[in-house]
């Protein structure tokens, strides 16, 4: 098989699954369906390896070619076609294999539910729709994959539509992307505008000249076109990576069933938005207006999305707000010109963020679906496998020495130290002290989760035990690279040449090159690392979680009846959503009922409709007094017609 269609059979592969899953599940069957499925995104899996030894191993020549063309119009060429470089390569392996462990995974946590089949044919859907994203070589290709992956986590989120916090949820998720989105799509536009062109190549060659026009969006108001198009692009990139304040439908995304959740956050959806900044690297890097914008948005909702999970009791919740957190930390390296620091925590991140998003499902499976940790406590004896795993997740997402999330976390706040972008001062203060918050909202929910007082209730608590093999087995797969990938990764990945064409940096902006002058091996830098702040504030968060909940719990439950309105402040999420809720979708229904009263109402029935069909009566009403059915009534009428036709006659001669 050549290299051609083996890029073409990636993306394929789960889609034919998806497919047949969708389509004839009812007959090939429950066990067939999650087969099929996951046969599909094996092949993706396997043939991704092959890719990365063409690519990375082998030095191979970047592939950008076109697979075919849809439309010309105006010499504009809309076209489906693949670039596959090393930026693509590890994309590729991070979505299949993640999307794989979930495929097993799901056999278990779904196997008692009447959606299965559907279940497995949106998962591969969405698999097949990021890998199109990701290997796009096109804005057309690319916004097909980026609305794709929205509708498919639309079905997913709302998948028990027959709860209507699901549907309320998927509605949600579905609308905040929606104006994300129309950002984006403007983005594009402006690009074709300035270039007329679509595909990546075209538009990055001409990209000093973007950046040498302005444009007026208010008259008189001059604006450099390279700084409008490059955050009306971050605005989609905010909705798909849930950046502040297109956030707030991701902790929503919780109402999907936890395989979905681990997807969604970990290999597909949210890392959209990271990867199509960084594939845009040669536009951003071209205007310092738009990369202020995006590391101060990046550090915004670093800092203050970790904050709420401190005070999140839903397993699940806490795990999504640690998401939210650690895509700020990507963002802020973006937003640094660190693209390649950013692409590595991607990376990292999406492996244990998944191993303890599955474990949180462990939990919830063995907890009979209860997600509340105020009532687990002391699993530990009973779920060792869940105990261990999720033990390695959450030290990699605290960035403890050694671990995968170390070496992805503390590149990035080293970079953000040498970066002298305007908003650079802010980032580091956000990012260094979202250390101490991570490891103080992973503890808690990893002490209450697995240590202290079982506070499940009896009947629950007889019957815990380890989840089946299916679940167990995709959170050691995962739990490998959570635990070693940082160690040979990081070198070629920061310091090297791993990415070469694929990322472009200016100069003046290149922070990870300072950071590589220090760089002297992955021991080196554990070695120093335990010597810097992040260490010192991830120990510091790791042992007040220690002490609060589990030695002192009285002490927790006292610092929260003490602080008031920063506990209410947290709890309500900052106001975000009662204030969507009050001038946007308050606004929008109270727009709507002004529209209904004044237009439909009053306009359309009253006047159009109505007033017609009236006026029409009223008219008739009159005429039919004509009709009264005599036949000298009617001889006058038409004597009086003759006399008034020969009196015109007369007249006009």
């Amino acid at each position: 098989m050549n290299m051609e269609n083996i890029y073409l059979a990636i993306p394929l592969a789960p889609l034919a699954g998806a497919i047949l899953a969708g389509l004839f599940g009812a007959k090939i069957g429950r066990a067939a369906s999650h087969w099929v499925t996951i046969l599909g995104v094996a092949t993706a899996f396997v043939l991704s390896l092959i890719v990365v030894k063409h690519i990375v191993i082998d030095g191979a020549e970047t592939y950008n070619e076109t697979v075919y063309i849809w439309m010309i119009s105006q010499g504009i060429q809309f076209e489906v076609g693949f670039l596959v470089d090393k930026l693509t390569s590890v994309m590729l392996i991070v979505v299949t294999f993640v999307s794989l462990m979930v495929h097993i995974y799901t056999i278990g946590y779904m196997k008692d539910d009447p959606g299965y089949q559907r279940f497995f044919s949106y998962i591969a859907l969405f698999t097949f729709s990021m890998l199109m994203l990701v290997m796009s070589n096109n804005f057309l290709q690319l916004f097909f994959g980026w609305e794709a992956v929205g509708l498919v986590s639309y079905l997913l989120i709302g998948f028990w539509f027959k709860r209507e916090s699901a549907i309320h949820a998927n509605l949600k998720a579905f609308l905040v992307n929606r104006v994300g989105d129309f950002g984006f799509l403007l983005g594009i536009a402006a690009i074709v505008y300035f270039t007329g062109a679509m595909d990546y190549k075209t538009v990055f060659g001409q990209a000093e000249s973007i950046a040498s026009q302005n444009i007026e969006i208010f008259a008189g108001v001059p604006w450099s076109a390279i700084t409008v198009v490059s955050i009306l692009l971050f605005i989609g990139a905010m909705g798909k990576s849930a950046q502040v304040p297109l956030h707030v439908w991701l902790p929503d995304s919780m109402e999907g069933p936890t395989p979905i959740s681990a997807l969604i956050h970990a290999a597909t959806m949210v890392t959209a938005g990271i990867f199509m900044v960084a594939r845009m690297s040669p536009l951003f890097e071209l205007s310092e207006t738009a990369l202020t914008f995006v590391i101060t948005i990046g550090a915004i909702t670093a800092l203050f999305m970790g904050l709420l999970g401190l005070v999140q009791n839903d397993i699940k919740r806490v795990i999504a707000y640690s998401t939210l957190s650690q895509l700020g930390y990507m963002t802020v390296a973006l937003g640094a010109s660190a693209y390649s620091a950013a692409i590595f925590h991607l990376m990292t991140h999406a492996f244990f963020k998944a191993l303890l998003f599955l474990a949180a499902g462990s939990v919830i499976i063995a907890m009979h679906h209860v997600q509340d940790i105020r009532q687990m406590g002391g699993l530990r004896k009973y779920m060792p496998i869940t105990y261990w795993t999720s033990l390695i997740g959450s030290l990699a997402l605290i960035g403890f020495p050694g671990f995968s999330g170390f070496f992805s976390k503390d590149a990035i706040i080293e970079a953000v130290a040498h970066s002298t972008i305007p908003g650079a001062g802010f980032a580091y203060f956000a990012v260094l002290s979202g250390v101490f918050v991570t490891a103080l909202y992973t503890f808690r929910l990893f002490f209450l989760t697995f240590h202290g007082k079982e506070r499940m209730d009896e009947h629950t608590r007889e019957h815990l035990h380890e989840t089946s093999a299916v679940v167990t087995l995709p959170l050691i797969l995962l739990a490998i690279p959570s635990a070693v990938i940082g160690w040979y990764t990081i070198g070629p990945m920061l310091f090297g040449d791993y990415f070469g064409a694929s990322i472009f940096v200016l100069p003046e902006h290149n922070v990870l090159a300072a950071v590589g002058e220090e760089w002297h091996g992955s021991f080196a830098m554990i070695k120093h690392g335990i010597f810097q702040p992040p260490f010192i504030l991830a120990i510091l968060g790791l042992v007040t979680a220690w002490y609060l909940y589990l030695k002192r719990p009285d002490l927790a439950e006292s610092i929260k009846q003490k602080s008031g309105v920063l506990y209410t402040m947290l709890v309500e999420k900052y106001g975000f959503d009662r204030f969507n809720e009050i001038v946007f979708a308050g606004g929008a229904r109270g727009l709507g009922n002004l529209f209904w009263r004044n237009g439909d109402v009053r306009l359309i029935d009253g006047m159009l409709v109505n007033g017609s069909a009236k006026t029409v009566g009223w008219i008739s009403g009159i005429i039919r007094h004509v009709q009264s059915g005599y036949l000298y009534h009617y001889a006058f009428a038409m004597i009086l017609g003759l006399l008034g036709l020969l009196s015109w006659v007369i007249y006009t001669s």
